[in-house]
């Protein structure tokens, strides 16, 4: 398998701030090894109309900032965070069953934005970096089987926007995307990649 620390020169302990079993599997997927230490910050803390950019910025830096003063050794600690907008409103992860039947009735047939922010913090020097990744979805018509037969299975209630493009149902829920898939299941992996080249390079200047 590659060794991708050694090709970008990740000569530290790895961490992720975030318990989310799909980022942990798309950071197997590149070759990473790395440590999970999901940090201890309320999702849900933000304002109406607050820029969904920044927002997604914001909170990334917080996880990895929050590990990063917590565990007393050198590491490289990744904070993310994924966020589904409709018409300028973010649809967080859904409360219970019924507001992720009201979420996917709102997404169906239309066209809705997926926000992943990344922040790389150094545990030594508390530098950081932070970068955004911006999709656009389009879900087809669904019926109102489909959106309470998926639920009824679950897997929304974990999930912002209540689905999950990577899952058996949800994924035929959309029609089209522009953009990078992996940002919708919850950690664009070239934007990862790139930046964390970038950070870890000029850690070592």
């Amino acid at each position: 398998m590659l060794n991708i620390a050694k090709l970008i020169n990740l000569d530290k302990p790895f961490i992720l701030a975030s318990q989310s079993p799909r980022r942990q599997k798309l950071l197997r997927q590149l070759g990473f090894e790395f440590e999970v230490l999901p940090a201890d910050i309320d999702e849900d803390d933000f304002s109406d109309g607050v820029d969904p950019v920044l927002h997604v910025k914001e909170l990334s830096l917080k996880k990895a900032e929050f590990v990063a003063k917590k565990i007393g050794k050198p590491a490289v600690v990744l904070g993310s965070d994924t966020i589904v907008v409709l018409n300028g409103i973010i649809l967080n992860k859904p409360v219970d069953k019924l507001e992720a039947v009201r979420m996917l009735n709102i997404l169906s047939g239309k066209t809705h934005i997926v926000y992943t922010g990344i922040a790389l913090v150094d545990s030594e020097s508390m530098k950081n970096e932070v970068a955004v990744q911006k999709t656009e979805v389009t879900f087809r018509t669904l019926t109102q089987d489909e959106i309470e037969a998926y639920v009824e299975t679950g897997s929304p209630l974990d999930k912002a926007g209540a689905y999950g493009i990577q899952d058996d149902f949800g994924a035929v829920f959309v029609s089209h995307i522009n953009g990078c898939y992996y940002n919708i299941v919850g950690l664009p992996l070239e934007l990862l990649y790139s930046t964390m080249k970038k950070f870890l390079g000029e850690l070592k200047e």
